[in-house]
This record gives C-alpha cells, sequence and structure tokens, in this order.
C-alpha cells in the first residue's frame, strides 16, 4: 500500500473518532457550532473513504483501455471533495440561521469546550502528517484532505472560541455568528480545492518551477539546436512531458537517440519520486510554425 493511501486511512480513522465524539456532545449541548462541527467530520470520514479508493485507483498501471493511466481520478476525487465541503458549508449557514431565529440556547458547555479542544489537538496532528505526506508525494488528493483538514483546524478554534465567549458572557447569539462565518470560510475554502480539481480534469501544465528546470535542461544540451512545441501536464503519480528538438539534419540516428536519452534521464532526476512519461521528437529543422498552425502546440 502507498504511503498516500495509508495517509488517507489515518485521515479516516480521525475522522471516526472525531465524529462519534462531536455527535454525541453536540445533541446533548445544542450548540450550532458544535453540531456543524460533528456534520464536518462525518463529511471527512466519508471523503476520506471515497480519497482512498480514487487513490488505489489513479495508482493502477496502464493498460490497452487505459493507456494513460488513470491519474485524472484525483481530479474528480478533489472536484468531489471540494463540492461536499461547499454543501456542509450551506448546511452550517442554514442552521445557524434557524436556530438564531429559534432562539435555541446552549447546554453542557464545559463539554462542549473538552471535546472541541480535544478536537483541535488531534486534527493540529493529523494536518501535521498530511503536510508531510503532500510535500513529499505532490499528490493532488493529499494536498486536497490537507487543506480540508487545515479549514476544520480553523473550524474547531472558532467553535471553542465561541464557546468560551458563551459561557463567561452568556451571549448565546455569539455561537449563531461564528457559526455563519465558519460556514462562509468553508465554502471559500473549497473553491480552490474545486478549481485544482478542474485545473487537473483539463490538463493544466506541471507548475512552472519544473517547467523552467526541463527547459534549463534541454538548453544545456549542447548538440540541440533549438526546442519548441514544449508540453506538460500530470495525472496521478505521473508526469507527462512532450517536446520537439532541433537537431542537425545529418546527425546519425544513434547520436541523436543518445542525446535524448540523456535528456529524459535529466529530467526525471528533477522529482525521482513520480513517474515521469516522456516523449520527445527530434526534428531535422524548425518546424514550430507549422505546428502552431496546426495548433499541434502553443
Amino acid at each position: 500500500m502507498s504511503i498516500e493511501r495509508k495517509a488517507t486511512f489515518v485521515a479516516i480513522i480521525v475522522s471516526i473518532v472525531l465524529a462519534i465524539a462531536k455527535v454525541t456532545v453536540g445533541i446533548l449541548s445544542g450548540s450550532v457550532a458544535v453540531v456543524a462541527s460533528a456534520l464536518d467530520s462525518v463529511m471527512d470520514m466519508f471523503v476520506s473513504i471515497f480519497n482512498n479508493i480514487a487513490l488505489k485507483i489513479s495508482e493502477s498501471s496502464p493498460n490497452k483501455k487505459f493507456n494513460y493511466g488513470k491519474g485524472k481520478i484525483e481530479g474528480l476525487a478533489a472536484l468531489f471533495e471540494g463540492l461536499i465541503i461547499i454543501a456542509s458549508g450551506l448546511f452550517i449557514i442554514f442552521e445557524a440561521i434557524k436556530k438564531m431565529i429559534d432562539k435555541e440556547i446552549i447546554t453542557h458547555i464545559n463539554a462542549s469546550i473538552y471535546v472541541m479542544f480535544f478536537s483541535i489537538v488531534i486534527v493540529a496532528g493529523l494536518v501535521a502528517f498530511l503536510v508531510y505526506i503532500a510535500k513529499k508525494t505532490n499528490n493532488l488528493v493529499i494536498k486536497s484532505d490537507a487543506l480540508h483538514y487545515k479549514t476544520d483546524l480553523v473550524t474547531n478554534g472558532i467553535v471553542l472560541i465561541s464557546l468560551f465567549i458563551v459561557k463567561f458572557t452568556g451571549w448565546y447569539f455569539v455561537d449563531f455568528i461564528l457559526s455563519f462565518g465558519l460556514g462562509i470560510y468553508i465554502i471559500k475554502e473549497a473553491f480552490e480545492i474545486v478549481r485544482e480539481g478542474f485545473e487537473i480534469l483539463l490538463d493544466v501544465a506541471l507548475d512552472f518551477e519544473t517547467v523552467e528546470k526541463i527547459k534549463k535542461i534541454i538548453k544545456k544540451e549542447p548538440l540541440v539546436i533549438d526546442y519548441h512545441c514544449l508540453r506538460t501536464r500530470k495525472a496521478g503519480n505521473r508526469n507527462f512531458v512532450d517536446v520537439h528538438l532541433v537537431l542537425t539534419p545529418d546527425m546519425k540516428l544513434k547520436l541523436a537517440h543518445s542525446i535524448i536519452e540523456n535528456i529524459e534521464e535529466k529530467i526525471r532526476e528533477i522529482d525521482p519520486d513520480r513517474k515521469w512519461v516522456i516523449n520527445i521528437h527530434a526534428d531535422p529543422y524548425d518546424d514550430s510554425t507549422i505546428n502552431k498552425i496546426l495548433e499541434e502546440c502553443e
């Protein structure tokens, strides 16, 4: 099992523990904020389960039907997760407005404070773990999960603050107001996840820094006259690179092949932890204008 899937299993377990604790105390106390946080943890559990399945699918090898693998499932997973978070944010806003109108009060405040403090400690540890895995693997699903749980961390902090204010001032409306603001914040953060999911599905290029490193590698090769039609994208744990190299017309095929292999090897060294699918086309002259007319590259 990959380290990414192990990370989602940890997230699932944490979500289950927090969901049980929050649902119990939330129902007993009647706090909108705690109930909202409990709902968020339940959503976290289902999203992490879905992410685990998506990662398993994305890691499958290419086959006759899916020649490039199933890495784009990561984009679908991020899109799904973002939409789920938006839905939970809208529900939190709805509940905050409803309970404000009904003027419901909070009971069992101390128990609510304890469970939210417990949640903050646990989620902080989980966020640190997911951020570490995200940096190590550069996996969009793990990045989305990390962002999601960062949102939870802020959520739990706001809920804890609202409970303290209610406890020491008796201003029950604070719980409703902060819950409303919490819903808005969750929706805002979710849109970032949705955007990244769409970018994966639309074949967004690799990050600027990686593309610049690829360009630098090509330019350093002394026998490459020029290059064009450099295109990149990512899907799952695979990076895809296509480029045309301009070589001298009379160059021997063996030498051209050696140059291409050398460039491919150096590109793979940019990030050895990811799989690279590199397609380099050798040209005896610069045909970039023709390719642009045919819209085969930028």
